[in-house]
């Protein structure tokens, strides 16, 4: 069952790649909240220029990394609804479930009165317009597939909840740490080849370009092996043990013990990574989500391929 639902999951992550994704002029405000009870209005991603009466004290989360971005910012406390797989942090596990991030429970959500609903574009959109036909205020953003987009998630989310400095700060915050492992990574002579897994034997998944993961690799100085790929795309192990990649990552947490999974696969004997047993599993959360934890994902990846250059 659980398996099911990544497939799922996985399916909504390859439809957002061909939706394309861009924080532009329509996902921007130049309003300033000064108040807590000075009106303002916010444009969300579809263009709707959103009114906000006062700053909202009551929120439900359609999407995970937008839960993770209003903790971040310092609003979790204000989240009274979530999806199922809102995990992070800690406190998100006792929120109310409406939704499980493909359809939205209305009914919940709207017993619960929020004084604004983030919803996300490649969720329910039936039940983003039953919850405005039943007069709530819905403010939607496309999902984030780039750094950059997230960041203009967290500049529109500190706009709707009147706390952009904070907004600011987070930013600036991921940006450094993502420039500090820029530096140390740029010290190499030459990048390691890897192989990326986010679904195992027999469909087997990896992240090409124009994904969410791919930059998380690039930045982290690694070389993907499938990177002339696009999207998320179904490999063959034949290709993969031709391509030998030195290093394997995988994400795969829905299966018990996926590295020791992946070693035991016999034809896979003579891969470089498995020989020098350099198989090792990252946190899918942090690497699929693409939220304030942006930051900790390049500096994962980056300390797993080369740990030498995070022993100081």
């Amino acid at each position: 069952m659980k398996k099911t639902w990544v497939i799922r999951l996985l399916l909504s992550a390859i439809l957002v790649a061909f939706t394309g994704c861009s924080i532009g002029e329509e996902g921007t405000s130049t309003i300033e909240v000064t108040s807590p009870n000075e009106s303002y209005s916010v444009t969300d991603d579809r263009g709707e220029e959103i009114r906000f009466e006062k700053i909202p004290e009551t929120v439900v989360s359609l999407q995970p990394s937008n839960t993770e971005i209003l903790f971040a910012l310092g609003a979790g406390d204000k989240v009274v609804g979530a999806t199922e797989f809102d995990n992070y942090p800690e406190e998100a596990k006792e929120i109310k479930r409406v939704s499980d991030s493909m359809t939205v429970n209305a009914e919940e959500v709207i017993a619960l009165k929020p004084e604004v609903v983030i919803a996300y574009t490649t969720g329910d959109d039936a039940g983003v317009k039953q919850l405005e036909e039943a007069g709530l205020t819905v403010f939607v953003i496309q999902s984030a597939q780039t750094f950059d987009d997230v960041y203009g998630d967290i500049e529109q989310i500190s706009k709707v909840m009147g706390v952009e400095e904070k907004g600011d700060e987070l930013v600036e915050g991921i940006k450094e740490q993502i420039s500090a492992v820029k530096e140390k990574v740029s010290t190499l002579k030459e990048r390691e080849p890897v192989y990326f897994e986010i679904s195992p034997s027999p469909d087997i998944y990896t992240a090409g370009a124009e994904t969410f993961q791919q930059e998380i690799l690039e930045t982290a100085g690694v070389e993907n092996i499938f990177k002339e790929q696009k999207g998320w795309v179904k490999v063959g192990e034949e290709e993969i043990i031709k391509r030998n990649p030195n290093t394997i990552l995988t994400t795969v947490g829905y299966v018990d013990e996926p590295t020791v999974e992946i070693k035991s696969r016999e034809s896979w004997k003579d891969i470089n990574a498995v020989k020098n047993d350099q198989v090792h599993f990252l946190d899918s959360d942090i690497m699929s989500r693409p939220g304030p934890r942006i930051g900790e994902a390049v500096e994962l990846t980056a300390e797993t391929v080369y740990p030498h250059l995070f022993s100081e």
